[in-house]
């Protein structure tokens, strides 16, 4: 990266969005990373068909696979079969799903990865859930012990191992996890998840939904700092401290960024191709 070029975002979208927009076709740049997430309220045929969907807009789909809601093997097979063959699809994220969940034959993401029926259908690059705050389902040495088996999965096998973070409000500590992860021995890339412009009571719903208690408290100390009365929450106040970092730093692990789009996937879009994160020509 430049210092002229702005860091690169991918972005995620919810199943029933992608199936019911109108233009989706014109939101993003063809190519883009298009997350969908599953939290348990999308049924599987409609992750399929918003799959399918966002790659007939040229967009590059990356369904979740939540290992603690997936049965079991057969299961697990049959979801990849379908994604690949009716969506193209090539690239997944793999998280834990939550601990509260019922629990089938897959009790964590290294439980879905060492049965290595990802490698049966093309998928050749995957993503895995970073937690710089840590997690309530797990303790900070668990997180380190469970990248570091990640790293050593990608190390053995031909898959492209990827860092996806959960979203924060403090660059600076962000940064710093990003960086520390290789006194770990963990040199996967790091994509840093970062929300898109949205109303500050909007932003606090979900960080109080997602568990960011860290940032939620340097969110309300700087709530003014961080919002204008005419736009609501800036994301460049968090995103630009990263850029510099990257921009300075070559070697940085942080690659690019991974947009929540709280305020709207089209307001995010726009906003990244303002700033020249995005371009739409």
């Amino acid at each position: 990266m430049s210092k002229d070029t702005p860091i690169y975002a991918s972005i995620e979208v919810v199943p029933k969005q992608v199936l019911d927009a109108n233009g989706l076709e014109t939101w993003f740049p063809a190519g883009t990373r298009v997350y969908l997430p599953d939290v348990g309220t999308a049924s599987f045929e409609q992750m399929v068909k918003s799959a399918a969907r966002l790659r007939e807009c040229n967009y590059e789909p990356v369904p979740h696979f939540p290992a603690r809601r997936i049965k079991d093997g057969a299961e697990l097979a049959l979801r990849l079969d379908r994604l690949s063959t009716e969506a193209g699809v090539s690239d997944i994220l793999i998280v834990g799903g939550g601990l509260n969940r019922e629990v089938g034959d897959f009790a964590s993401t290294m439980d879905l990865l060492d049965t290595g029926l990802v490698d049966n259908y093309g998928i050749d690059r995957i993503s895995v859930a970073g937690h710089p705050e840590g997690s309530p389902d797990f303790t900070e040495e668990m997180a380190m012990q469970a990248l570091a088996y990640k790293q050593a999965f990608h190390d053995r096998t031909d898959a492209e191992l990827t860092i996806v973070t959960q979203f924060g409000f403090d660059a600076d500590s962000f940064i710093k996890w990003a960086d520390g992860l290789a006194a770990y021995g963990v040199d996967l890339p790091v994509h840093l998840g970062v929300v898109g412009p949205a109303k500050l009571t909007t932003l606090v719903k979900f960080a109080i939904m997602c568990g960011v208690g860290p940032s939620l408290q340097f969110l309300k100390k700087r709530a003014s700092a961080l919002t204008t009365l005419v736009s609501g929450f800036d994301p460049c106040i968090i995103v630009d401290p990263i850029e510099r970092h990257v921009q300075a730093n070559p070697g940085s692990a942080i690659k690019q960024i991974h947009v929540f789009p709280f305020g709207g996937a089209k307001k995010a879009s726009n906003w990244l191709c303002e700033r020249g994160s995005w371009d739409m020509t």
